[in-house]
């Protein structure tokens, strides 16, 4: 493969996480994949990611790096970035300055990645896809979640009014396909890990390599018959869209601002 026809693939928030598991396996399928996030891609797998360090509340940076990043066309693009905070927190003991980190992350962060690499997606003869890492929460808002449930719900109203934007049924519109997907339980990341004792069983907890199969048939179809999809993973790899089932919720009663 020439240097000018190399699939190219960006994932925001892909060093760990969800956002890894996707860009390990647009990696294995032979995608040229560029990670953008705070902390460098470690362990195996690492090498075959290029990177560059983004701290999306650094409006100025992540310019620059989505527009070096967009300045060929893409074959793909995830944005998984997230900030949940430290701990489950009530609404009256949230800060503004977490409010507004929640607000550049999970939203403002994902309307610059879009702003910049839609029209590197947009090819008539090869359309790209957008898949965004949703969450249960958009469908079950709970306690001590108001900053994390508001600022996903929105993130997922803007990719759905982008991919109506987007439809091949509006006339003008160019080939590139958009699509959400979200677990359907916890998955251990090092995020959650961070707010979990440490002799907490992971057991059930779903891991990031279960969206490898979904990352894989995107990069292969690009989203063909998907387009404004909404889809729950499952801890086996599979799929299914929320419209047949909606995911369980994974909010709980807090007695007080202290439980994670």
């Amino acid at each position: 493969m020439t240097e000018s026809s190399r699939r190219r693939a960006l994932v925001v928030g892909g060093s760990t996480g969800i956002g890894r598991g996707i860009a390990d396996a647009w990696a294995e399928e032979g995608l040229d994949v560029t990670v953008l996030s705070r902390s460098r891609p470690t362990g195996p797998g690492a090498e075959r990611l290029r990177w560059a360090a983004t701290d999306l509340t650094d409006t100025d940076r992540v310019a620059e790096n989505l527009s070096l990043a967009a300045a060929e066309p893409l074959h793909a693009v995830c944005y998984s970035a997230v900030h949940y905070g430290d701990r489950r927190t009530l609404f009256r003991e949230c800060t503004e300055a977490e409010w507004r980190r929640q607000l550049d992350v999970n939203l403002h962060g994902l309307w610059l990645t879009l702003s910049w690499t839609v029209p590197a997606l947009r090819r008539p003869d090869a359309p790209g896809v957008f898949l965004g890492v949703s969450s249960e929460v958009v469908y079950n808002a709970g306690p001590g979640r108001s900053g994390y449930a508001a600022t996903k719900a929105a993130a997922s109203a803007l990719l759905d009014s982008v991919a109506q934007e987007e439809s091949p049924e509006v006339p003008g519109a160019e080939a590139l396909r958009i699509v959400q997907a979200l677990p359907s339980g916890m998955v251990d990341t090092p995020g959650i890990r961070r707010r979990r004792p440490e002799d907490f069983d992971y057991t059930a907890y779903m891991r990031p390599a279960s969206f490898a199969p979904l990352a894989r048939e995107l990069a292969a179809t690009a989203g063909t018959g998907l387009h404004g999809a909404h889809l729950v993973v499952d801890g086996a790899g599979a799929w299914y869209p929320v419209s047949e089932r909606l995911p369980v919720s994974q909010s709980r009663r807090i007695p007080s601002g202290t439980v994670s």
